[in-house]
């Protein structure tokens, strides 16, 4: 039987973004049952539904830039395969497009290289400096220098290459930054060294952040890479 890799879309929002990554996949698991999709499962003692993710999200964020594959026999269009998803969806998850791969695509997860994420503050409390001009300043800089903490040991590392793009945006801030496997950055590490830059202390619980869209490594969001359904 021929086989279709599948690249989904989707959104995760409102009370979901307090969701962890496992019950994620555990939740997408009974949804594609529900949803009577011809998903392929592996081989072997205990099967498992074909199904990878390309970055999983922190508790906390929410996205419209989500990605996950997943292996199909039979396979409806891509409308067709949005709606029959979606109407096993909770509130807070939607599915947002859903593209065929090429046979020899990469999987999601090894090719993701950058995503872009929108940085919000909590009602009364923003910044007390004016952040656009504070992020011209910061990235002015030759080197932005951080220390990583693991569990057995530090490393310090400059960032700034790792930061495509960091510009103030409205009431807020918008940036590109590394995410993947290869480099990760947070956009949590990105304001905490903003505001220690500034001399101020940073309070993790005074943003949003939003990931609006994941890129490959030539900045082509990963449902460019596969093609509608028909």
């Amino acid at each position: 039987m021929s086989v279709l890799k599948v690249r989904i879309k989707f959104a995760k929002e409102g009370i979901m973004r307090f969701i962890g990554h496992l019950d994620m996949m555990r939740y997408f698991q009974k949804a594609f049952r529900r949803s009577g999709i011809d998903i392929q499962y592996s081989q072997g003692f205990s099967p498992h539904q074909l199904i990878s993710f390309a970055a999983p999200l922190g508790v906390g964020l929410t996205s419209t830039g989500e990605y996950m594959d997943i292996v199909m026999g039979e396979c409806p269009s891509s409308e067709e395969l949005v709606q029959r998803i979606n109407e096993q969806m909770v509130e807070g998850v939607r599915i947002l497009s859903a593209v065929a791969l090429p046979d020899d695509s990469k999987n999601a997860m090894s090719i993701v290289a950058t995503a872009d994420y929108r940085i919000s503050f909590r009602e009364g409390m923003s910044p007390d400096f004016e952040l656009s001009a504070a992020i011209q300043e910061f990235m002015a800089q030759d080197e932005i220098m951080v220390t990583k903490k693991t569990k057995k040991s530090e490393k310090t590392m400059d960032i700034k290459p790792m930061i495509h793009v960091f510009r103030g945006d409205g009431d807020g801030c918008f940036m590109n930054v590394a995410t993947g496997s290869t480099q990760n950055l947070k956009p949590e590490q990105v304001m905490a060294t903003l505001y220690q830059f500034m001399g101020r202390e940073f309070d993790p619980f005074a943003i949003y952040i939003h990931r609006e869209e994941t890129y490959g490594a030539d900045f082509k969001p990963l449902e460019a890479y596969g093609n509608r359904i028909v």
